[in-house]
């Protein structure tokens, strides 16, 4: 794990380095830093066909965001730890690692004020940050390049294009995610609210 000073002071607080160094220290864990996906921010991998835990997190994340989804993904780990694939992945087991996990890194030295506020009380109770929307929109006045659009930003109706070049139709919101159809399969989708979209105009 040498160099993982250096790399993390790259993407989170200069604040959180030392503490979040002293969490993968502690574990025998490979982080990997991967391009934009979609589908999911991080990701944690049990130790199953090889000798390590897996934690990979997205490289475009802000620092605010980087150390929250790294956090996220390192209470998976502990999770699994304790109780190896008896429990549900965000069950109470979870949560309760996740709140104790991030305990020390819910500062001012930290996070803005404006975040520790919707921090705190997203960690009450945590669930999947992809599926917290008050919280993402929070995190995303962080981002370098905030101005784009998301999916909640169309009207109902809107045709739309996302970064793998799938077009999709926005259609009803569910409890968390809004139905899409695909365009090419016409099958249903349920996205989520914060994706970015690239909107298409409808042919007359």
């Amino acid at each position: 794990m040498a160099g993982y000073d250096e790399i993390l002071s790259r993407y989170i607080p200069a604040q959180a380095v030392e503490d979040v160094l002293k969490l993968l220290y502690s574990a025998n864990v490979q982080l990997k830093i991967t391009r934009n996906r979609n589908t999911k921010l991080g990701d944690y991998r049990a130790p199953f066909k090889v000798k390590y835990h897996k934690i990979s997190v997205n490289h475009d994340l802000n620092p605010y965001h980087f150390l929250l989804t790294l956090i996220h993904e390192f209470a998976h780990l502990k999770t699994w730890e304790a109780y190896k694939n008896t429990v549900r992945p965000h069950g109470n087991e979870w949560k309760e690692e996740f709140k104790k996990l991030m305990l020390p890194f819910l500062t001012e030295d930290i996070y803005p004020k404006d975040l520790l506020v919707i921090l705190k009380k997203y960690m009450s109770n945590p669930s999947a940050s992809t599926s917290n929307v008050q919280l993402l929109q929070h995190l995303r006045k962080y981002d370098a390049n905030n101005e784009y659009l998301t999916l909640a930003d169309l009207p109902d109706n809107s045709i739309f294009r996302i970064q793998n070049g799938f077009v999709f139709q926005k259609l009803e919101k569910m409890r968390k995610r809004y139905k899409c159809r695909r365009m090419d399969n016409k099958k249903i989708y349920l996205v989520s609210p914060l994706i970015e979209v690239f909107p298409i105009e409808k042919s007359a």
